[in-house]
Order: C-alpha cells, then sequence, then structure tokens
C-alpha cells in the first residue's frame, strides 16, 4: 500500500502521509543543508532572506562563512566535538544589512554525513531595521526566571503522589511557563484513544476537561515522530511554508528527512482540524514511559505565539521529569495492587 506525499493525504489515507519529507519550513526559521570542511550550503529555504539577508541563489554552493559574522565558527565549534545524533542547541550571528544579527537554533547530523542547521533571530529592537518581524517577537524570559519556574514546577511533581494531582500540576506549571490561553494533560488508553484529563485555561474558554478523542485523530506516523522529536512548536496556523531550495538534496536526489527539525511544517489536514478549532499556535510536548507515548501536554493558544530555545528547551525538560514520575506513580501502585 503506497504512502501519500506530505500534503496530498486525506482522511481515508492520513495513516500514510509522509510527513517527515515535508519540505518546507514555518516562516519564521530558516534551515540550511551543509556539507564537508568547508560547510558547503547544499540546501536552504525559500525565506532565506528574511533571516540571513541573502538570497537562496546567493547561499547555494557557497560556504556559510559567506554569512558573515561567527556562525560558521560556532557551526564547526560544535560539529568537531559532538557526534549530533539529536539536534544540539547554538548561539550566533550572521552580518545583515551591515548589521550583527542574533540567531539561535539547532544543529543535528544526517545519515549522510551532512548538517542540518535550523536558526531564528532573537528579538533585538536595536537593530535599525525597516521592521522587525513580529514572527521574531516571542516568548522569553530570562534565564534566572526560567530556572526559578524550572525547580518549583520539579518539587512539585516530586510531591505529587497520584497522576491526578501530577496531571493538575503539570498544566498549571506549564501554563505559567509558557503563557497559553490552554494547558491539557493528554492520556492515551491501549488503543490509543485519548482523554484530557487535566486543564488549565483562560477563564473565558469552555472547558475541554475529560473530552475523548479517537486514535485516528493522531496518525501513527505522527506518533512516531513525537517520540523522536518531543517539543513541537507551532507558531501561527495561517503561515506560508517556506519550501527548500532545490526540492531535494543534490548529493542523493532524495528528499530531506526532517524527523527531528523543529521547524519543519506540519501536515495541511492537522493544520485544518486545528483551524476549525479555531486555534492558532500549539505547543506539543510528549509524554513517554518505557519507550511508548503514555500521553502528551498539548497547549492551545487563540494569536500566534512563539517560544524562544530556551522556553521550548525548559518545556521539553519538564516533560522527562513528568514522565519519569508518572513511571513512578504507577509502579508503584501496581506493586501496591500485587501486594494485594
Amino acid at each position: 500500500m503506497s504512502s501519500p506525499a506530505f500534503g496530498q493525504a486525506d482522511l481515508t489515507n492520513c495513516e500514510r502521509e509522509l510527513i517527515h519529507l515535508a519540505g518546507s519550513v514555518q516562516p519564521h526559521g530558516v534551515l540550511l543543508v551543509l556539507a564537508g570542511a568547508e560547510l558547503k550550503v547544499l540546501q536552504t529555504t525559500a525565506n532565506a532572506d528574511d533571516i540571513l539577508g541573502h538570497q537562496p541563489a546567493d547561499l547555494l554552493g557557497h560556504p556559510l562563512s559567506s554569512c558573515g559574522g561567527n556562525l560558521a565558527q560556532r557551526v564547526h565549534e560544535l560539529a568537531d566535538a559532538q557526534d549530533l545524533s539529536e539536534p544540539l542547541p547554538l548561539q550566533a550571528s550572521v552580518m545583515r544589512h551591515g548589521h550583527a544579527w542574533p540567531l539561535e537554533g539547532t544543529l543535528h547530523r544526517l545519515a549522510t554525513g551532512d548538517l542540518v542547521l535550523e536558526l531564528e533571530p532573537t528579538q533585538r529592537t536595536d537593530i535599525p531595521c525597516d521592521k522587525l518581524p513580529p514572527w521574531a517577537e516571542a516568548v522569553a524570559p530570562t534565564q534566572e526566571e526560567l530556572l526559578t519556574q524550572l525547580s518549583a514546577a520539579v518539587q512539585r511533581f516530586s510531591n505529587a503522589s497520584t497522576i491526578g494531582v501530577l496531571a493538575d500540576a503539570t498544566v498549571q506549571c506549564v501554563r505559567d511557563l509558557t503563557g497559553y490561553d490552554r494547558v491539557m494533560v493528554y492520556k492515551f488508553d491501549p488503543d490509543g484513544h485519548g482523554k484530557i484529563i487535566a486543564e488549565a485555561r483562560d477563564p473565558r474558554l469552555d472547558t475541554l476537561l475529560n473530552h475523548r478523542y479517537p486514535a485516528s485523530d493522531i496518525p501513527q506516523r505522527a506518533r512516531e515522530l513525537y517520540l523522536r522529536n518531543r517539543v513541537r512548536v507551532l507558531v501561527d496556523v495561517h503561515y506560508t511554508p517556506a519550501a527548500l531550495v532545490p526540492g531535494h538534496l543534490p548529493t542523493t536526489g532524495t528528499d530531506l528527512d526532517m524527523s527531528l527539525c523543529y521547524l519543519r511544517s506540519m501536515s495541511p489536514l492537522h493544520l485544518q482540524y486545528l483551524k476549525n478549532m479555531g486555534v492558532t499556535a500549539t505547543l506539543v510536548v510528549s509524554l513517554v514511559r518505557e519507550g511508548q507515548l503514555w500521553g502528551m501536554i498539548a497547549a492551545h493558544h487563540y494569536s500566534p505565539r512563539n517560544l524562544r530555545f530556551g522556553v521550548r528547551a525548559a518545556a521539553g525538560l519538564l516533560g522527562e521529569v513528568i514522565s519519569t514520575r508518572i513511571a513512578a506513580i504507577e509502579n508503584y501502585t501496581h506493586a501496591q495492587v500485587a501486594i494485594l
């Protein structure tokens, strides 16, 4: 049975849509594929000029150092010191309109050895550009604020003795951290169906607590990616995708595997699902127990919303802590039942 290409699926075959081969990114960031010691640009995205100040045609086939700033140096340092089987963060700058333009992002390595670099601008109001793009503005607490919130959240999770108490603490702490209009904990049953077991929301919104959703709402391919890429952010459901240029990797002629790319475009079917719910922006954090998707933290916002890398990383860390606590609570409960 064939798998439909990204964007070609319908409700009858969405289980098999090749969502990891999206071929485009959300336009608040840029993606580059780099090769060799010179970090030659093999692929970039059509919005490169918006982020880096260089047209794709001026980047392709040229070393990353042509962007100026310390970007190439930072990539070299990370690539030389790490295996990059998982994305690792970096901060750097490029020269844009004659000024140093600060960026943050991640770097990971493909099976071919090529590097995938994803970058977003950080908010800087002192750069004399015509206008700071709205997607450059993001939730960006200070490091001290993040550490304070993380410490309080971890303590609260550690004190939770039941899944219900833990779930209630989770939604409140994640909402405090990220500011989304609605934050939910979504638990899967053995058949993959989901139920919202906890919720923190703006009081103007109707509750979704205890709502149930069929397993088909989250296709199997999406569940597999949630295991590999455990924090996903959609900034604006109405975005126009920025396509990869060229569309295929020139060295292999194949589609770029975007499984680990946080900027990866989302399935049009999923975007329409969110639009039907009136949701504009989302955050999803996977909750994994013993290698299986136990559930998710799902956050909804009703206007565009972006998170700086530090907040995404904090949300991912909380997801790991919560997952560990889920296992401890459930294992203890099973042990008590076995004793009886």
